[in-house]
């Protein structure tokens, strides 16, 4: 065990062997640290946490934190459960449990990268990857090796399913099916995350299932009712059984799909048509407006969410 001269770790604190506490930590009393777990500079683990065994933990995270909840008394908070073989890079925070029977828990080797917030009462599985700034309200739960990429944030009690892949700056505010992606500018799934089903070893018969699943929740056309019953009755192992289990538990509903994008081509033939309208107005409407520069036109064609599907320059000339 190595404890910096300049740490600070109460007397009841309980540190299992080969543990490394850096300079400007603070141990909090009844914290438990497990074997082999190394704390860099000025890690504040609070009272009451448990972390489990070879975890790295980075300058300046916060473990076992107060909830961020007005009038609650620390005396009726929860735990903090840290699993084994994380990695919680810089500034992290994860709070405990606003409740005194529970426990905010993160599962067994995770990467949490900087900055990156979990509240009070998630559950985080196995082998989750959180990218820098990723926010987690309260009580929201992860399914093992889901990804969720940087500056995105969920909602209170959303649930994101196993193996999803969630896009940079996506806002969250209804659950997200297992295995399925989300893209980060719309916030809405975009199809099933094959890249994350290979590397997590997933055969061609559970993609070719979980194809089935997508095109009956997403492109089938039923009501929810039936869409639940239909899964529910064609699926009842693997993969497809854990979609059923998924989607007829929501609370929150599921993340929509996101409208199908016209491709470059079509933008383009878009934004010609546009131009030689807005040329044919000109030329119909009062000549002391008209220049010898109206041909030139500014053309701007957009998704759903005012996205450019065209690039720089904004102004081009219509042949």
């Amino acid at each position: 065990m190595q404890i910096h001269r300049l740490a600070l770790v109460d007397p009841s604190a309980t540190l299992g062997q080969d543990v490394q506490v850096g300079p400007f930590c603070v141990i909090e009393e009844g914290a438990s640290i497990g074997d082999g777990t190394i704390l860099e500079a000025r890690v504040t683990i609070k009272k009451g946490t448990v972390v489990g065994k070879n975890n790295h933990i980075f300058e300046g995270a916060t473990l076992g934190g107060l909830p961020q909840c007005v009038g609650l008394a620390e005396e009726d908070c929860g735990g903090c459960i840290i699993g084994d073989g994380n990695i919680i890079r810089e500034n992290v925070t994860i709070h405990r449990s606003m409740r005194r029977q529970d426990s905010t828990s993160v599962g067994d080797d995770c990467m949490i990268m900087a900055n990156s917030h979990v509240a009070h009462d998630c559950r985080i599985a196995n082998n989750v990857i959180m990218a820098n700034n990723a926010m987690l309200a309260g009580h929201v739960v992860v399914g093992a090796r889901a990804f969720i990429s940087g500056a995105a944030g969920a909602h209170q009690f959303v649930r994101i399913g196993a193996c999803a892949m969630v896009g940079g700056q996506a806002h969250l505010v209804r659950d997200v099916p297992p295995f399925v992606t989300v893209d980060g500018l719309s916030s809405q799934v975009v199809g099933l995350n094959l890249v994350g089903l290979r590397r997590a070893g997933f055969t061609s018969s559970d993609v070719k299932t979980l194809k089935e699943v997508y095109r009956i929740l997403y492109k089938s056309g039923l009501s929810w009712p039936a869409i639940v019953e239909k899964i529910e009755k064609e699926y009842t192992e693997g993969v497809g059984l854990e979609m059923a289990q998924f989607i007829s538990t929501t609370s929150r509903g599921i993340t929509g799909e996101r409208s199908v994008l016209p491709t470059v081509a079509e933008a383009r033939e878009a934004a010609r048509a546009a131009g030689v309208k807005a040329r044919e107005e000109a030329k119909s409407g009062d000549a002391a407006k008209s220049n010898e520069d109206a041909d030139v036109i500014q053309l701007r064609v957009v998704d759903e969410n005012g996205a450019s599907l065209l690039p720089p320059p904004s102004k081009r000339r219509i042949a």
